[in-house]
């Protein structure tokens, strides 16, 4: 039944289909994995696979059918883009942002604050002499509003995100006691 499908008229489309499902959960699985989600990884990778013998399968069955083949590869680079899209979205874990300022840090800071951001302050040497560094760790979701908070405040900082593999303790991680 399934192999007529794949091998009809529609077939190129359910493949397509197919192929942007199982490249999203792929790229889903990967991002999970690197966050250490031991139980749904696996879970994930099953079914990913599952998918992808099936349109393979469909695929090599078809191959003088360049319309397979095409919905195969289409599927692939559609796939692969819906997948950064739903990342981005979910916009999981945390952040880890670094903002040097000329002047003004304790203020930026002040004005982080009051935007419910956990900021540590520190003295620094740019280039051009001493700057003030603000340190924060945010969800990821937080990191646009943070920017946008910054712009306004110091158009003129400097800024880096990087992702960090590890938090622990702080004031937003506290160490459990017991």
């Amino acid at each position: 039944m399934i192999h007529e499908l794949l091998a009809g008229p529609f077939g190129p489309l359910l493949i397509f289909c197919l192929r942007v499902t199982d490249v999203s959960l792929a790229t889903m699985r990967v991002l999970l994995m690197v966050r250490n989600a031991k139980l749904v990884v696996p879970l994930i990778g099953f079914f990913e696979v599952s998918i992808w013998v099936v349109a393979v399968s469909a695929v090599v069955q078809n191959l003088t059918s360049p319309l397979h083949v095409i919905g195969y590869a289409g599927g692939f680079a559609t796939g692969t883009f819906v997948g950064m899209l739903i990342e981005e979205r979910l916009a999981m874990g945390l952040a880890t942002v670094r903002t040097m300022v000329k002047h003004g840090g304790a203020e930026l800071a002040t004005t982080l604050r009051q935007g419910r951001f956990a900021v540590t302050e520190m003295d620094g040497r740019g280039r051009d002499g001493p700057v003030e560094v603000l340190y924060s760790v945010i969800a990821r979701r937080k990191v646009a509003p943070y920017i946008d908070t910054v712009r306004k405040a110091a158009p003129d900082s400097f800024l880096v995100v990087d992702e960090p593999r590890a938090v622990r303790g702080g004031f937003l991680f506290p160490w459990k006691k017991g």
